[in-house]
């Protein structure tokens, strides 16, 4: 995790986002389908993926789910809906939780994307642009995000 990620050259621009979201403290993750509308993007442009630390394979669950027993011998993940995540490149990858968790860590290091977008208590070393905002207030997560994104000329 100490190396740097694979930098991505994509063009300016939001096409395409990833979210890691921490199910087990923000149940919503569905909600994140919102930033279809809010930035005029295509239905499939986003890929939630979803961390829960103990999960029922067999249970069903409206986005792909990931846990701690998905890491296998020498930091190889074992999930092959995380490897598919991971075999995408993003223009924005969104890092939704707010706990120091190796696992949901590992997968924003991992994921090969232009724009890392996180909230104020992660480590700053994963993320370009942090937001100081509560994990539960959604609401405001997405106007700040868009109000950034226009700073910076993605959107």
């Amino acid at each position: 995790m100490e190396k740097p990620s694979k930098s991505v050259t994509r063009e300016k621009g939001i096409t395409s986002v990833g979210c890691i979201v921490d199910v087990d403290n923000f149940q919503q993750a569905e909600t994140f389908y919102e930033l279809i509308d809010e930035f005029g993007l295509r239905p499939n442009a986003i890929k939630i993926i979803g961390y829960k630390r103990e999960y029922d394979k067999n249970s069903p669950y409206s986005i792909q789910m990931f846990s701690d027993k998905d890491l296998g011998w020498k930091g190889q993940i074992e999930n092959s809906y995380v490897l598919e995540f991971l075999g995408r490149e993003y223009d924005m990858l969104v890092n939704y939780y707010e706990e120091d968790n190796l696992m949901m860590k590992l997968l924003s290091v991992k994921t090969l994307a232009r724009l890392k977008v996180g909230l104020g208590a992660q480590d700053p070393k994963v993320n370009d642009l942090i937001l100081n905002i509560p994990l539960n207030d959604f609401k405001l997560f997405k106007s700040e995000l868009k109000k950034y994104l226009k700073v910076l000329n993605e959107i």
